[in-house]
């Protein structure tokens, strides 16, 4: 399965495996003809795209599936979420509107203007949102129909020190925090991933980010479908902001392959 332009790649897995490595904020990449729509300067872009983006986090999941013993699917975003955001929610639901960073933002991460506060984003969701909501919900659907159940483990990071954008930035910002839906987020599902971050300084749930990630189709209905956050804050391995990964990145890989581990037994 791939993607309108190369916009999103569902990379394939081993067919009895449930989990989905869901990567969306991963890159920098934005189209010229979408990129004119965007009032920052090349130098405000590229310092802008140094905060929002969730940096080395593809690199972090496509190491993981070569480690683990059976291999996960991953569905990776190759544009930067400047393009769309595809976790937003697409209309009203969404809080992060009122910081103007709906499915299509119209503020930075300093809550400067990227965008026109008029820019119609329809184009945009039509064209780059709807076909990776889709694609998603189809990749989902698969892991139902082969194996029963599907888990998605959504793979982000997060500054050291908290971007004036964030709603909920006064919290504790722990080294790995947990994103649960009350829905889709077994307790089981939250212990393993704390025990398989557990060496990194310590995991918390749901601060600063919170909820994770599921298909709108299967959202609040279909309990098969299991979903975790992981949200990596960045100094636990790069440099921030935007700069290159250190020594951590290897390690990270090896506690994500181990949560993929324990999700694929489900004993």
């Amino acid at each position: 399965m791939s993607g309108l332009s190369s916009s999103f790649e569902c990379l394939p897995g081993s067919p009895d495996s449930p989990v989905i490595l869901h990567v969306p904020h991963s890159s920098r990449a934005i189209p010229a003809q979408v990129r004119r729509g965007i009032t920052l300067d090349d130098t405000a872009l590229e310092r802008e795209l140094d905060h929002i983006t969730d940096a080395h986090t593809a690199e972090i999941a496509a190491m993981a599936a070569v480690r683990s013993p059976v291999t996960p699917w991953r569905f990776v975003n190759r544009l930067s979420r400047l393009v769309v955001d595809p976790e937003r929610f697409p209309d009203e639901r969404e809080e992060m509107l009122s910081v103007g960073m709906g499915a299509v933002y119209t503020r930075t991460t300093h809550r400067a203007q990227l965008r026109p506060a008029d820019y119609d984003g329809l184009p945009l969701v039509e064209r780059y949102f709807r076909p990776y909501a889709a694609a998603m919900t189809d990749a989902v659907g698969e892991r139902l129909a082969a194996v029963g159940r599907a888990v998605i483990v959504d793979v982000h990071s997060y500054p050291t020190a908290p971007l004036p954008y964030e709603l909920h930035g006064d919290g504790p910002r722990p080294p790995i925090c947990l994103g649960r839906d009350a829905f889709h987020t077994p307790p089981k599902l939250l212990a393993r991933a704390e025990k398989a971050f557990a060496d990194f300084g310590g995991t918390g749930v749901d601060s600063p980010f919170q909820g994770t990630y599921v298909p709108l189709a299967y959202y609040g209905t279909d309990p098969r479908v299991g979903a975790l956050m992981i949200e990596i804050r960045r100094d636990v391995y790069m440099t921030e902001p935007g700069g290159p990964a250190g020594p951590g990145l290897d390690a990270l890989a090896d506690a994500l392959a181990r949560l993929v581990e324990t999700i694929g037994r489900d004993d």
